[in-house]
């Protein structure tokens, strides 16, 4: 189950905002790897394709996941700053980041471009809506941000070559400057750090690098990206209430029409589906006898 594209991306730089980058510097492990480490308690060795597929989707269903934990991925990241700190969030890597007590800082700046200077959401707190502020504005506001990192930039060299030492002279530093670093991680906990940042409100900029390791390892590991895509991804949960109000739904459902259709779901995944209609109309609670 090898994939002649690792070594093609493997040291590549996947360009990210106008001028950040991801390059996948090692892994560990491939699609192989986690068949080989779900069969461990049964001695057995790598299958064919397919049933190897079969299990991966399966260990994916089921949140089977330490054998996505055998996989491992090092990559190399340049991202500006407010980025970064919400990417620091997913505690579940190990990081080393460039230091600005140790090297001077970079004169890179991270700038939007106009389709993202938008209005504060009325809905979401923590994020911007779809609508677009006028056109005079924004050009107003992008040569004013650029105006400004280029004036703090200056003050900053300015400090070092007065004597002042590197980490305080940094720190008036906006947060849109660019840093970097290598970040590890096994394949399971990047799955969630993807499920969260490739969301539609995730914010832009992050999902910006979400979708270039999505495309990564839609490259390098095919088959479980695609049980990632299938189980996890473009998957959702329902409360017990949730569940409740489907439960009429469900009732109308002709199964027999969805077995027809192969091309939906596999044998197995029909049963499990049936099962799960199943219980939910013999145990969810029936709120109107308060049991």
């Amino acid at each position: 189950m090898g994939n002649k594209h690792t070594q093609e991306i493997i040291g590549k730089e996947f360009q990210c905002l106008d001028k950040g980058f991801i390059r996948l510097i090692e892994i560990m492990g491939n699609d192989s790897s986690i068949v080989q480490a779900a069969r461990v308690s049964y001695g057995k060795g790598t299958k064919s394709i397919r049933e190897d597929r079969s299990l991966i989707r399966y260990l994916m269903r089921h949140s089977h996941t330490s054998p996505f934990e055998m996989v491992e991925l090092k990559f190399h990241i340049r991202l500006p700053i407010f980025v970064a700190r919400q990417w620091i969030r997913h505690r579940t890597a190990n990081v080393n980041e460039y230091s600005g007590r140790y090297s001077e800082m970079t004169s890179d700046f991270y700038l939007p471009g106009k389709n993202q200077l938008r209005t504060q959401s009325t809905i979401n707190k923590q994020g911007r809506s779809d609508d677009l502020i006028d056109e005079s504005l924004s050009n107003e506001v992008i040569k004013s941000m650029e105006t400004s990192q280029k004036n703090s930039y200056d003050e900053y060299i300015q400090y070092i070559n007065q004597g002042i030492a590197r980490e305080i002279a940094r720190i008036n530093l906006p947060l849109s400057s660019y840093t970097e670093w290598y970040w590890k991680i096994d394949l399971h906990n990047l799955f969630r750090f993807l499920k969260l940042r490739l969301d539609v409100h995730a914010q832009y900029e992050i999902r910006v690098y979400a979708e270039t390791i999505a495309n990564i390892l839609k490259q390098i590991l095919p088959i479980s990206f695609e049980a990632f895509e299938d189980y996890m991804l473009n998957s959702i949960t329902f409360s017990s209430s949730e569940l409740y109000l489907l439960k009429e739904v469900f009732n109308k459902v002709n199964l027999k029409l969805i077995s027809d259709d192969e091309n939906i779901l596999s044998n197995t995944e029909l049963n499990e589906f049936i099962q799960k209609v199943t219980f939910i109309n013999e145990n969810i609670l029936n709120k109107n006898k308060g049991i």
